[in-house]
């Protein structure tokens, strides 16, 4: 299909439009008009364009892609050495970064929902990325901790009292450990998210309610690769899903 024809279907289901960004969303590097490989990850490192080469990809979707707010604009360096291989191969880079957090069936949050075996029941907070749900039946935090553990293949932090019997779950991938005082406010029982700040330890200690960070990649793997699956379906695109390794 036509690289406009693509985006044109991936903006009309991310709707990036109603997101304030800290990137542009959807497509960031043009490459060839024809597109009949996608490939897509995480974030669009030097690694996953190498593979996008190997695979004879002619875009890449990602989740983390470039030109971030209040980053250094000049072509140099890493970011140099990134974008002289995508236009050097006239591969398209393409990224959806909230967009992909929020929605509703594709998203990183819905997702890992599905990952953890949480009954999502709504999105609130900030552009609607908070969202919150329960776990199928009452279980304490320790407990809960162990699935992430075995869902994610990545061992979580557990801030707070392994006993804590957890019904109210809110949740949020990436860096949104800011959130954590506004879940608390809204009757959390334990607030799940990718990276963990100093401060966190104590509300999580003063509050009662548990803390559990996952890993930012971790928690973040799967919107992409359901948003790739549903891309094939939908166009019958070749597409290849790299999920490369990150301890972060």
């Amino acid at each position: 299909m036509q690289l406009t024809e693509l985006i044109r279907l991936l903006d009309g289901t991310l709707e990036p439009w109603r997101f304030k960004d800290y990137a542009p969303n959807g497509l960031q590097v043009e490459g060839r008009a024809e597109v009949r490989k996608v490939l897509t990850g995480t974030t669009a490192s030097q690694a996953l364009i190498d593979a996008a080469i190997a695979e004879g990809a002619d875009a890449i979707l990602v989740h983390h892609g470039y030109f971030w707010k209040n980053e250094d604009a000049r072509i140099t360096g890493i970011k140099r050495v990134r974008l002289k291989a995508l236009l050097e191969h006239d591969i398209s880079l393409i990224a959806y970064h909230l967009p992909l957090d929020a929605h509703p069936t594709l998203g990183n949050n819905a997702t890992l929902a599905e990952q953890l075996g949480l009954v999502a029941e709504g999105q609130t907070g900030d552009q609607g990325l908070l969202w919150y749900g329960r776990c199928t039946a009452p279980i304490t935090a320790q407990s809960l901790v162990e699935r992430v553990d075995t869902a994610l293949t990545r061992p979580p932090l557990l801030l707070g009292d392994p006993a804590r019997r957890i019904e109210r779950v809110f949740w949020c991938t990436g860096g949104a450990q800011g959130f954590f005082e506004q879940a608390i406010a809204q009757g959390a029982d334990v607030f799940i998210t990718g990276e963990v700040s100093e401060q966190n330890y104590h509300i999580a200690e003063e509050s009662g309610v548990a803390f559990i960070a996952a890993g930012h990649h971790a928690t973040e793997r799967y919107g992409v690769k359901a948003l790739g699956d549903w891309l094939a379906t939908e166009t019958g695109l070749a597409v290849v899903h790299v999920d490369l390794a990150n301890p972060v």
